[in-house]
């Protein structure tokens, strides 16, 4: 059995971009194969400095992979890589 992939989302309240990239994780991760955490980029001060402008940030098993928007079957694609 393969383990899942791993996933994170940094995002903040009241950002539309990271509300339509949530939402895609949550239709894909119907499919399986992943789990997706979210961290808030203003709950620690490092965090926010390191990603202020990029919000929505996603990585996948430790790697950033797309910033502002993400496509699904690219996400997909990079997720069995």
């Amino acid at each position: 059995m393969t383990k899942p992939g791993e996933v994170v989302v940094y995002s903040r309240k009241g950002c539309h971009l990271c509300e339509i990239v949530k939402e895609s994780l949550d239709k894909l991760h119907k499919r399986g194969g992943f789990t997706w955490r979210e961290i808030d980029v203003d709950s620690d001060a490092e965090i926010r400095r390191r990603y202020t402008d990029e919000v929505p940030v996603v990585f996948i098993n430790g790697h950033k992979e797309f910033k502002y928007h993400m496509d699904e079957q690219e996400f997909l694609r990079k997720l069995s890589a």
